[in-house]
């Protein structure tokens, strides 16, 4: 069971001064000269190789745009949001669905969303158990109580929410309620569990199985896993900044980001490695829209459990929004399929 503490805004101002100003070194306050930004990163796996990964990209972001950047690594959603919410970060790399939380209370912009290495969009939601367990999709269906299961933080997409919207709602499972225990961790730490045998089965996701294979003690862990479910294609992580930020930085940020790794020669060579090292290849521009995938699963999961509440305030209101992203969903559509040609009798 996931208990969810919830603070004042006053209280979570000083957590957050706390967080970025003690805890973490390189996340100090930021300069009012406007020649430094506080670039928040969202942890995925190999957090412990984390500023390593980043450090030659946060280098060349240096250079190309003249500004002294400061990094802020957390791997909680909520530390990310209130970081940016509060003006204590400017800009910042989020998952899809830390993203879309930032939009609605952070001040954010999608500007940017991340690639796989091979140029495609998208990563899978996936159920894994053990290689030599017996478990099967459809003892994790049962709900019997029997198993001990693994689930990501309560905002993840590909840990929590495409799980809930495209298998567990429609069976009917409330993930709370039908397992023998169900643990709250990282796609890593889930990883773990499963082979441990501290859990029987666990959501994780394509991006985490193959970060495994880079390595012969991933390859390793990779071979003692296997996959039981697999989700549709899901939106992968999106680059924003704070809506308020002085236009020429957001110019130097969106230069930076939808040029790095573009192009051919050494250079453009040794950006995509760099980019590669997370799983990632060239970044394409994005607006809020890229988001309304998230955002649609996100409105799936609210509107059944406000059903299930038999709330009439909130049956309402979540019908409400799920009405407003159909029409999102439609406007979105129409403004990129093709234009009928004019006709030149006229």
């Amino acid at each position: 069971m996931q208990a969810k503490t919830f603070l004042s805004g006053a209280a979570l101002a000083v957590l957050l001064m706390t967080g970025l100003n003690g805890c973490d070194k390189k996340s100090e306050a930021p300069a009012a000269d406007g020649k430094t930004l506080t670039f928040s990163i969202l942890s995925f796996e190999k957090s412990q190789n984390l500023d390593k990964m980043w450090q030659p990209i946060l280098q060349d972001m240096e250079k190309q745009t003249g500004l002294t950047i400061k990094p802020y690594y957390s791997s909680n959603y909520t530390s990310l949001i209130e970081a940016m919410r509060f003006n204590q970060t400017q800009a910042g790399f989020f998952s899809s669905a830390s993203g879309l939380e930032a939009v609605r209370r952070a001040n954010g912009q999608v500007f940017a969303h991340t690639t796989n290495p091979d140029g495609t969009d998208g990563y899978e939601s996936l159920i894994i158990t053990r290689a030599d367990s017996k478990v099967t999709l459809d003892d994790v269906l049962k709900c019997d109580h029997k198993l001990n299961f693994g689930m990501g933080d309560v905002k993840s997409t590909s840990g929590t929410i495409a799980p809930k919207a495209w298998l567990f709602l429609p069976h009917k499972i409330d993930t709370d309620k039908c397992f023998r225990n169900v643990r709250a961790g990282s796609h890593e730490a889930n990883v773990e569990g499963v082979i441990a045998g501290v859990v029987d089965a666990a959501t994780a996701n394509s991006d985490t199985l193959k970060e495994l294979n880079d390595t012969p003690a991933g390859r390793e862990k990779l071979a003692k896993i296997k996959v039981l479910w697999s989700s549709q294609p899901l939106p992968k992580g999106v680059i924003e900044y704070r809506a308020d930020v002085d236009p020429v930085i957001k110019e130097k940020l969106r230069s930076f980001f939808l040029s790095y790794g573009q192009g051919t020669g050494p250079e453009a060579e040794r950006q995509r490695a760099n980019l590669k090292v997370m799983q990632w290849g060239p970044m394409q521009p994005a607006d809020e829209s890229y988001l309304l995938p998230e955002r649609y699963l996100e409105a799936i999961v609210a509107e059944d459990e406000a059903n299930q509440s038999g709330d009439a305030a909130k049956i309402a209101a979540a019908r409400a929004e799920m009405d407003a992203v159909e029409k999102a969903q439609a406007a979105a559509a129409a403004k990129t399929a093709p234009q009928a040609p004019a006709d030149a009798s006229h």
